[in-house]
């Protein structure tokens, strides 16, 4: 009897050492895994940046030990949140600029303008955030205040799409715009034959060769920015909508020496030199930068009037919009592309440029399987057109998109068409899937505002009452995956990050309330209480 005690005890000494290490235990939490079966736990084990068990706190503590150990209190905990379409480089180019957001009329731009460079002068005046759309006075401005108060300054402020530019004279005077310069893809804007100061889409570039470049230093401090406003929000894996060469590297450098940690998914710039340079490269992909798209702009802005539809803007007889790109390099595009392992990635706002771009796609990608190729904002289609969506197109849709439009999108639209905006449910059914994002700074960065329009359909006022063409609402589960596991999937990245599952980074958000379960009223109040990024606490 005496030797079965001893036994007995020595077979639990053993079983407490052999308890494996681990860097970091959770416990006691409510875990939405989002793996295949959506299944939920309350303890997860980390080592060397990974999840290496999940499943109930007493098994977990049965078979790991960690000097670090986390008890949720019940908190609920998600994937990392992962951003499917931002700028997360321009949202960090944009704390150096003068904000214009929120602003309620071009007095209110002027006013802001005037003060920032009082505080911090500038030799070339910028900023952005501007929509006429939220003015009692929804016109264009006109730069003739501008000009008045900054004669020998240039200035250009980029409306809040990034679609459009207010220019002052000497802006123009310095790019060489006159009111006989011509241009394709976009529009100089002008009244009685002179020029508005007022410039869509590819007239921009004139401006924006003019502009000084950024220092090294203010490209660090604009991306080192824009981490720490994204990861405060819970996202630890952003999608940026178009990125030279030097700010992509510039990125995996700084990734390298520890000073930025989220994770970039990059699509590269559609220019010639950046095309030149990474389709003839293989895939760039480390744990921290994925860069193996390429983004394309198909047509202008829906709020600027530059969306290319089908048929005339309900509010501007004549006028169609304008094709960005034109079709046939759209399409040569697709071809160029479709012969390497790069994905293309088309902004298509209006129904015609939708259809361009899908009807290239499936021509480049005849024969060819699981190129998960994205169609980014889909924003409106043609009833006929959603059907292109079942052959493996993704759709990159942005849900603050439709609750930020949805006050004048009939207007521009008609009450026929546009129902076919906004159609996230159409396109889940046929794609089986969406990426869902923000679009920062276009939109706000909160993810949560993101999931709240995605459900509800509804502005934070819970208007209008019983939501926004509710019958293209997703599901609070459709939204959690489209914000995890198929955001992860639109980048080739399911296998590493999206769900909380065994192998994945250790990339997850503590949230202030379950936000599968708190009245949708209350989703705009959730907040990202602490967040980790391959099991190091980032906030």
């Amino acid at each position: 009897m005496k030797k079965f005690f001893f036994l007995i005890s020595i077979a639990l000494v053993f079983s407490c050492t052999t308890k494996e290490e681990v860097d970091l235990i959770v416990t006691n939490a409510n875990i939405y895994t989002v793996d295949d079966s959506f299944s939920k736990a309350s303890s997860v084990a980390i080592k060397d940046g990974k999840f290496v068990a999940v499943g109930e706190t007493e098994e977990i503590s049965k078979k790991y030990t960690a000097q670090k150990q986390l008890d949720a209190e019940g908190k609920t905990i998600v994937p990392g949140l992962i951003d499917a379409h931002c700028h997360f480089y321009g949202l960090g180019q944009n704390q150096q600029v003068v904000d214009l957001v929120g602003t309620q009329s071009f007095d209110e731009v002027v006013e802001r303008v005037v003060a920032f460079q009082k505080e911090r002068p500038s030799d070339f005046i910028l900023g952005r955030g501007w929509d006429q759309n939220d003015w009692e006075v929804k016109e264009f401005p006109t730069k003739d205040r501008l000009d008045e108060i900054f004669p020998d300054t240039p200035v250009a402020l980029e409306r809040i799409d990034g679609h459009a530019y207010l220019v002052n004279q000497k802006a123009l005077d310095m790019a060489g715009i006159t009111a006989d310069t011509e241009t394709e893809g976009g529009e100089i804007v002008k009244e009685e034959g002179e020029l508005t100061g007022v410039l869509v889409d590819n007239p921009m570039g004139l401006i924006n060769k003019v502009i000084p470049p950024a220092s090294l230093k203010q490209k660090i401090q604009a991306l080192k920015d824009a981490e720490q406003i994204s990861l405060d929000y819970g996202l630890t894996t952003v999608n940026d909508a178009g990125l030279s060469r030097d700010i992509i590297e510039l990125i995996d450098s700084l990734q390298q020496t520890g000073e930025l940690s989220i994770r970039v998914y990059a699509m590269v710039s559609n220019y010639p030199e950046n095309l030149d340079y990474f389709l003839d490269k293989d895939i760039i992909k480390t744990e921290g930068l994925n860069v193996r798209s390429v983004k394309v702009y198909g047509d202008g802005a829906l709020g600027s009037r530059g969306a290319a539809l089908r048929t005339p803007y309900s509010d501007k007889p004549g006028h169609f919009g304008a094709m960005v790109t034109p079709v046939d390099q759209i399409e040569a595009l697709a071809e160029r592309i479709a012969a390497t392992d790069y994905q293309m990635n088309t902004h298509a706002i209006g129904d015609s440029a939708n259809i361009v771009v899908l009807r290239a796609y499936e021509k480049a990608l005849e024969g060819k399987t699981n190129r998960r190729w994205k169609v980014e904002h889909a924003q409106v289609i043609s009833p006929s057109d959603f059907d292109y969506f079942e052959n493996g197109i993704i759709p990159s849709v942005q849900p603050t998109h439709a609750t930020s439009d949805m006050y004048w999108a009939e207007d521009r639209l008609g009450a026929e068409r546009v129902k076919g905006a906004y159609a996230y449910k159409d396109l889940l059914d046929k794609a089986g899937l969406v990426a869902l994002g923000t679009d920062f700074p276009v939109e706000q960065v909160n993810p949560f505002l993101t999931f709240y329009a995605a459900v509800a359909r509804q502005d934070v006022e819970q208007y209008p009452e019983g939501g926004f063409q509710m019958e293209n609402a997703l599901s609070r589960k459709e939204t959690l995956k489209g914000m995890t596991i198929w955001a992860a999937y639109s980048n080739f990245e399911e296998d590493e990050k999206g769900s909380i599952e065994p192998g994945k980074f250790a990339d997850f958000v503590i949230l202030s309330d379950d936000i599968m379960k708190v009245p949708s009223e209350k989703i705009p109040n959730v907040t990202a209480e602490h967040v980790f990024l391959g099991g190091v606490q980032k906030k």
